[in-house]
């Protein structure tokens, strides 16, 4: 059964079958070792055979062949981009659908981008749109998401911040953390939102509801958001901190704030 392995620890252990599934898009990666091991641009080949779509291929490997740094993000990013503008230059919402559903993580990852690119799509629907993929059960597809929409969410941050702030209250705890991660004001592998590095006070409708919740992997975002904002607002941080632990001192805020704090105590 390939659902349930572990994965290898190093690219070169893993099992020649799993890999060329891999390519073939019928399996998901399980661990980092296999997302990085995936070759997207055979993966992509493989998928406009299956779909008869293989006019898209030239043009899309051309792009990635033109990119100055080849990193597993760039090419996720330029093939979904790809795809997007192929697509739509083609009426073909049909095969973008395909996508969102299909069982290779990376392929899913490539659909994120043609919601959080499509410039026909208002922040509140691209937001709508990728919000099954923040749920998504795959780490790979739960970062790249929120990467997809980012550029979208700085430059409409007020009302990305009203619609985020609902989802702090959703049963789902990828969903929540997708709140917090997509508007950290430094983020990793993306822009800075300048306008939360100069007032993180305006993410406060995103953290106050996160401050104690439940869930380790939101703990951990929300203590990098303030993190992120201690390196440009460190008073804010420390008042905020100090706040939280008088009104709400229990195990999960003090996670949060050790975390956010680990810059200033250096």
């Amino acid at each position: 059964m390939t659902e349930k392995r572990k994965g290898a620890r190093s690219i070169k252990d893993i099992p020649h079958e799993i890999l060329e599934k891999l390519n073939r898009g019928e399996i998901e990666s399980v661990n980092l070792t296999e997302w990085l091991a995936v070759d997207q641009r055979l993966l992509l080949e493989n998928l406009l055979q299956q779909n008869h779509r293989t006019e898209y291929l030239k043009p899309i490997v051309e792009n990635v062949d033109q990119l100055k740094k080849q990193t597993v993000n760039t090419i996720n990013e330029t093939i979904g981009i790809g795809l997007l503008n192929l697509a739509s230059k083609n009426n073909d919402d049909e095969f973008l659908l395909k996508l969102s559903a299909h069982p290779a993580d990376l392929v899913r990852c490539w659909a994120s981008y043609t919601i959080g690119r499509n410039n026909n799509l208002k922040i509140k629907e691209k937001l709508d749109r990728i919000q099954s993929f923040a749920s998504d059960s795959h780490f790979g597809v739960r970062e790249i998401c929120w990467m997809a929409v980012r550029p979208d969410i700085s430059k409409n941050l007020e009302e990305s911040l009203s619609v985020l702030s609902e989802w702090t209250r959703h049963d789902n705890e990828n969903v929540r953390r997708f709140a917090s991660e997509s508007t950290r004001p430094r983020g990793v592998w993306c822009e800075h939102i300048n306008a939360l590095k100069q007032n993180p006070g305006l993410g406060l409708k995103i953290l106050e509801p996160l401050r104690s919740d439940s869930s380790r992997y939101v703990q951990d975002s929300v203590g990098n958001w303030l993190n992120d904002a201690s390196k440009s607002q460190p008073e804010f941080v420390i008042e905020t901190c100090d706040e939280w632990l008088r009104e709400s001192p229990g195990k999960e805020t003090q996670y949060i704030v050790k975390k956010a704090l680990r810059t200033l105590k250096k």
